[in-house]
């Protein structure tokens, strides 16, 4: 069998979970014989593959044009979805003049907007672009959904949500888990570089530092709590004051380090007691997934697809409210870690699952 993947066209300058998730899918399905082949571009020639498989419902814009040329070449299309609408953080959190705009729009008027900022501030502009603009943000998505074969989502839940937003009653879906490298993230094998010991027993959060992840509320919620903090993750784009008013709210216990190298990652999971992604939405957030296996506690926002994947094993918090960021923070650092967690995510979460899932999605349609 030979895929193709196909994403954003920001996939490698503007890392995110969609990077990891699929090159680590890529990984484990060649571990499984399959040929995957990785394209940015909008209208390549996709002759020599069987199947075409694409990522992420959010940003239609580049999605529709490598959809509708899948299907001009006649070939099947795998969606992984990746949908987690932010309408919450954008009506309640944004902040500034965009907050009080957003009150007013529905989220696919406020994805439009999102869309013709990111073409002028960061220069994103493509013929996708201009599709996008004349088509609308939900009516592009519509028209995608209807040439998809098959959905990957990480989730029933985020399936259900899909299905919920668009009506749909009629789909073929397989549910594909996100997944942790676990041999990499092994916690019996990983060795503490001195330089990082002063980082022991701290509470972590590895993430983009920006609003939707929801840092700075983390920061004063925490900062009159004994614990050391650190951060790890460089500024989103457009969120470097964010990034600064998040380093000038906090105490001299919280450590903002930046992006780190990926191979270090594993040693602060193994020095740190809690792991903490209290933002406005997650599906269900693969540092969290990392820091599970490593025997870190969890503390994850109930909104999204968190509950699905950590049961009853996470300490859930409202990304709104400081006393529950707090009180999840203080209950997941004073209690003893549950080695059930680590198994359920050892059982149910590697990429050799993710893998198996991915197939039995191409199968489904070839």
């Amino acid at each position: 069998m030979k895929v193709l993947f196909q994403s954003r066209k920001t996939l490698f300058t503007a890392p995110g979970g969609d990077t990891t998730q699929i090159l680590k899918t890529k990984e484990y399905l060649e571990k499984s014989g399959v040929t995957v082949d990785i394209s940015l571009e909008l209208t390549p020639d996709v002759s020599a593959y069987d199947i075409i498989h694409v990522f992420n419902l959010m940003r239609p814009q580049e999605l529709y044009l490598q959809v509708k040329n899948a299907k001009k070449y006649g070939k099947k299309v795998a969606l992984s979805t990746i949908y987690g609408p932010y309408e919450e953080y954008e009506k309640k959190a944004r902040g500034g003049i965009l907050q009080f705009i957003n009150k007013f729009l529905s989220i696919t008027q406020i994805e439009y907007l999102k869309v013709i900022a990111r073409a002028v501030l960061n220069f994103e502009f493509s013929k996708g672009t201009f599709i996008y603009l004349l088509n609308g943000h939900k009516r592009l998505q519509r028209k995608i959904i209807k040439m998809v074969d098959v959905f990957l989502p990480n989730s029933h839940s985020e399936m259900k949500r899909v299905a919920d937003d668009f009506n749909l009653e009629q789909y073929n879906y397989v549910a594909v888990a996100n997944a942790v490298d676990i041999n990499k993230f092994d916690y019996n094998k990983v060795d503490i570089d001195e330089e990082f010991e002063k980082y022991r027993d701290c509470v972590l959060c590895v993430s983009r530092i920006e609003g939707r992840k929801n840092q700075l509320n983390i920061v004063r919620a925490c900062k009159d709590l004994p614990y050391k903090f650190v951060f790890i993750g460089k500024a989103g784009a457009n969120f470097h004051k964010y990034h600064e008013l998040c380093k000038k709210e906090a105490n001299e216990n919280m450590f903002f380090l930046g992006q780190i190298e990926h191979e270090k990652l594993p040693q602060f999971y193994k020095l740190a007691k809690v792991h903490i992604l209290a933002s406005w939405m997650e599906t269900p957030g693969l540092s969290s997934l990392e820091a599970g296996v490593m025997r870190c506690n969890v503390v994850a926002t109930k909104k999204g697809d968190t509950e699905d994947y950590f049961e009853n094993y996470a300490y859930y918090c409202e990304p709104d409210d400081l006393n529950s960021i707090k009180e999840a923070v203080v209950k997941a650092y004073n209690k003893a870690f549950d080695e059930k967690f680590h198994d359920r995510i050892i059982n149910n979460y590697t990429w050799e699952e993710t893998a198996k899932q991915t197939l039995e999605g191409y199968k489904s349609i070839i």
